[in-house]
């Protein structure tokens, strides 16, 4: 029997020493504001300043946050790892209700299938992604992330630390100007 290896991309960018860590539920309203900004955050602070790191937290209120979620992980396995991942998120993030129910119950999505979810996810980001999501142990990596959520007292998203920090009080409704503030101040 062969046994294929993977490798999942870690959602990191920059590398700078400040580190922004950032806990985003990929169909999460919240999270989608969050995630527009990373690369204007990045952009404005300078990699060679601060480490971007993004962690997914699926919340089961977002119903088919299991799915997506393992869409991203998925994504982040094939070639161009962390850039696809960003890709898929992006795809979601463009058309999110399509990823979402009416109210977390109803909605034209009560009768979409996972396959149907995987299926909108590859045409909206231009990925195959059904094999990589089939990866029999990919779970070992989505719950990695659960792992960590909990180990950090995250419980919702999005949720941001700085240097293994919790800190609540910086929104994604903030601008990117004060994120940058809080990364860099002394």
């Amino acid at each position: 029997m062969t046994q294929t290896s993977w490798r999942a991309d870690p959602l990191v960018w920059g590398h700078g020493p400040r580190v922004f860590e950032i806990f985003l539920e990929p169909t999460c309203p919240f999270s989608v504001r969050a995630f527009g900004k990373l690369d204007a955050l990045l952009a404005e602070a300078g990699p060679d300043r601060i480490t971007i790191k993004l962690r997914l937290q699926s919340q089961p209120w977002h119903m088919y946050s299991g799915v997506v979620t393992r869409c991203v992980i998925a994504a982040s396995t094939l070639e161009a790892g962390k850039e696809a991942a960003k890709a898929v998120l992006a795809a979601v993030a463009s058309h999110r209700e399509e990823f979402e129910f009416d109210h977390h119950a109803g909605g034209p999505n009560m009768n979409a299938t996972p396959n149907d979810i995987i299926a909108r996810i590859e045409g909206y980001s231009g990925l195959k992604l059904a094999a990589a999501f089939a990866i029999p142990n990919l779970d070992r990596e989505i719950k990695w992330h659960c792992k960590l959520a909990r180990q950090n007292g995250i419980h919702v998203s999005p949720t941001f630390l700085i240097d293994g920090l919790v800190r609540p009080e910086i929104s994604s409704g903030d601008k990117v100007s004060d994120w940058v503030a809080h990364l860099l101040a002394a």
